[in-house]
């Protein structure tokens, strides 16, 4: 179902109304309505349809309780258990971590357990009976006949349970949990009263030092309280050990509703505590929950689309929701946080954000944040200088104040330089000049080769990448020396400059793609652009011969004009044979284009390169409404942390970021008759296009504030001097444009 659920909970969500700015009338359509949380549950998403707030440190949602690649978010659609709720989860990542701090309502119907779960006790459930909506979760354990209900604040996950009669219900916070490559270290549970549970868990995953404390503040008092160490029973008030519970126990009346607020911190006790305090002091569910929905309604109006297509419109709106699950808020309410460094730090004037999946979000994601949230943007980059402060580094994959080192490039520096060159205040330029610079004079993961023989050999080494990171390098020295040149620094200008011309060095002319080299300077022997080696980053050598996006018109004079427009033809024709076993992360695929993963991004867009941009029409269109739909199965692949929804969203509105920090966006195809961006400058940027339909795809002409656009992009002043886009469509492509 669409939108499962208690009829009574969805007639009330939809009567709800917005306070202040983004105030909407009784006959507007409500935009929190067109949202499906359950995109992306199956398939290749990785997404989890639990509660939480824009950007908000607690993710609450259901989890499964099994491991595994399809559970890395905790829940799997095709699934039909649960064994509780947790308050901490990734959005379409790759890597299973999190899941900290879980809460299970139990009562004496609690018999059944499995080894796959840790024998931990679990219910049935039905997506008959479930539904979730932004900042809404709820769910019928079918098993113990007790309804669950999820919300949360920045920092609060809150609970709702409607409890049969029963002699015996209660809940479970079980603090030894783990999923997939996450493990306890060191947690603690401290009985403070009859209505208070604190404590903490210390874990080690994919993030090397988690810390989460906890305090859990319960609605009525309990009767009955039990501790455990690693499944053992504990006298006392408080217990610490690697795996520690605790059991709270009480008699229920049919219907009883119980809450329970958890505030959360990553620096202490005292952090969570006061998170409840200021964000949840009420114990009135339906108010948290419709502050909750009133907060994502104000930011889906930022962007109004108009349609006649139901499913592309509830697309987008799941599409601009799930872009803004990420990056999460990490300082506290005392705006404390656990640093990189381990140590505990206090912010200064900014929100201390996390969760920066910058190999994927640096393309789409930051841009867009650049364009709707540009007052969020400079404590992001805060965040990422105090990183730097922290480690001498700028993050590459950060998450819960520890640096993964996952994926490859110093992408920090493009979402820093992107938003300097756009106006984006709120930090030191110099100090933020001086933290691009570290990661690209640092010596690891094959920089030091790379400054020295100006590309990254083949090595012997796991995930060797060495194509893509002199690539990716190469771009982000690119922006440096952009930044660079805007400082006055003319000498970095220049050396930047060359080393952004590194991934030369790569073209091998005989088969015209970037070949790996040997540090003798030599090409390797075997090479194959199709297959998928360890010398490209998830990837092969087709989806990394388009990674140029500072130099496309170089990578084209290399290549060769006439040859450069057969290339991108082949890409979407020449199809992987009936045999030929593809990754994981190949998904999505049109020909050898794979939208599931993130280097293919911005190759249906470098026909405007070519003069064909009838071309790059028709290929967004085709992935617009062939790779997304607001379903649980949507999302071609990991939707990883906004980026996926990001491209959808920018691309549905007939633009995109080709080179994420040069301030242009290119011309596509938009889906919209009419798209509307409320600017936080007060300025209104419109979109039209009143012929679109399924089959009108291509562009006749284009208007910018009534004069003819004689170039296919727009630059992101323009866009937020406010003004109109006007799109003339049809089903004929007109092959002139723009040639």
């Amino acid at each position: 179902m669409r939108y499962p659920g208690l009829l009574l909970s969805t007639l009330l969500i939809l009567l709800l109304t917005l306070d202040g700015c983004g105030q909407k009338t009784d006959s507007e359509e409500r935009l929190t309505s067109l949202v499906n949380p359950f995109m992306g549950t199956d398939g290749p998403g990785n997404t989890y349809p639990g509660a939480t707030v824009p950007f908000g440190m607690v993710q609450l949602s259901p989890d499964i309780g099994y491991s595994g690649w399809d559970r890395i978010a905790g829940y799997f659609w095709p699934d039909s258990i649960i064994t509780g709720f947790s308050h901490l989860h990734l959005t379409g990542t790759g890597a299973g971590d999190l899941y900290d701090i879980l809460l299970t309502p139990v009562n004496s119907r609690a018999t059944k357990t499995t080894s796959e779960n840790g024998n931990r006790p679990y219910s049935l459930f039905s997506h008959d009976k479930e539904h979730a909506e932004p900042g809404y979760y709820q769910v019928f354990l079918q098993d113990y006949g007790i309804n669950a209900e999820l919300s949360a604040t920045k920092r609060t996950g809150i609970h709702q349970y409607t409890f049969p009669e029963d002699e015996n219900s209660g809940f479970i916070i079980d603090l030894g949990y783990a999923l997939n490559w996450d493990s306890p270290v060191l947690t603690s549970i401290t009985i403070e009263d009859n209505q208070t549970i604190s404590g903490y868990r210390f874990s080690s995953g994919w993030a090397p030092d988690q810390r989460v404390w906890f305090v859990a503040e319960f609605s009525r008092p309990f009767e009955q309280t039990t501790l455990f160490n690693d499944g053992k029973i504990v006298m006392g008030d408080s217990v610490k050990a690697q795996n520690t519970k605790v059991d709270l126990r009480f008699k229920t009346s049919e219907n009883e509703k119980i809450m329970v607020k958890v505030g959360l911190s990553s620096a202490g006790k005292e952090g969570a505590r006061l998170a409840i305090k200021k964000e949840a002091p009420s114990w009135n569910f339906g108010e948290i929950r419709q502050t909750a929905s009133n907060q994502w309604e104000k930011e889906l109006r930022k962007i109004q689309v108009e349609s006649d297509n139901q499913t592309w419109k509830e697309t987008f709106y799941t599409g601009l929701y799930q872009s803004m699950l990420a990056p999460t808020l990490y300082s506290d309410a005392t705006g404390q946080y656990k640093g990189a460094d381990g140590k505990i730090h206090k912010t200064d004037g900014y929100d201390k954000y996390d969760t920066f999946s910058l190999w994927d979000t640096f393309r789409a994601a930051h841009p867009l944040y650049t364009i709707m949230h540009p007052d969020r943007v400079p404590d992001m980059i805060q965040s990422m200088l105090s990183h730097y402060r922290e480690t001498g580094l700028l993050p590459v994959w950060s998450m819960q104040g520890n640096e993964t080192n996952m994926m490859i490039g110093y992408h920090a520096v493009p979402v820093i330089v992107d938003a300097y060159f756009k106006g984006i205040g709120g930090f030191d330029a110099e100090e933020a000049y001086e933290a691009c610079l570290s990661n690209a004079m640092s010596d690891g993961f094959g920089i030091k080769q790379y400054r020295e023989l100006g590309y990254v050999p083949l090595s012997e080494d796991h995930e060797n990448w060495s194509v893509s990171k002199t690539l990716e390098y190469a771009y982000d020295d690119w922006c440096i020396a952009m930044f660079a040149k805007a400082l006055g620094k003319e000498k970095d200008y220049r050396y930047f400059l060359k080393r952004s011309n590194n991934w030369k060095n790569h073209f091998d002319p005989e088969t015209g793609f970037m070949r790996p080299k040997k540090a003798s300077g030599e090409f390797i022997e075997h090479f194959v652009p199709r297959e998928y080696t360890e010398h490209f980053c998830e990837s092969n050598g087709w989806h990394y011969f388009w990674f140029v996006p500072q130099d496309i018109e170089g990578l084209q004079e290399k290549l060769g004009a006439e040859r450069f427009s057969q290339r991108l033809d082949s890409m979407f024709t020449f199809s992987p044979g009936p045999d030929e076993d593809l990754p994981i992360f190949s998904t999505g695929m049109i020909g050898q284009y794979a939208h599931g993963n993130e280097p293919s991004h911005h190759v249906a867009y470098l026909y405007n390169y070519t003069g064909e941009s009838w071309k790059t029409q028709k290929r967004v269109r085709q992935i617009l409404t062939n790779m997304y739909k607001p379903v649980p199965n949507g999302h071609c692949g990991n939707e990883d942390c906004g980026q996926m929804s990001s491209w959808f969203v920018f691309s549905s509105m007939g633009f995109y970021p080709v080179n994420p920090a040069d301030g242009k966006y290119h011309i596509g195809s938009p889906l919209w008759k009419k798209a509307t961006i409320q600017l936080e400058n007060n300025n209104t940027f419109t979109i039209e296009a009143p012929d679109v339909s399924e089959n009108h795809m291509y562009i006749q002409s284009v208007k910018l504030n009534g004069e003819k656009l004689d170039r296919p992009w727009i630059t992101h002043e323009q866009l937020t001097s406010g003004g109109t886009l006007e799109f003339e469509m049809s089903d004929v492509p007109n092959e002139e444009l723009w040639r």
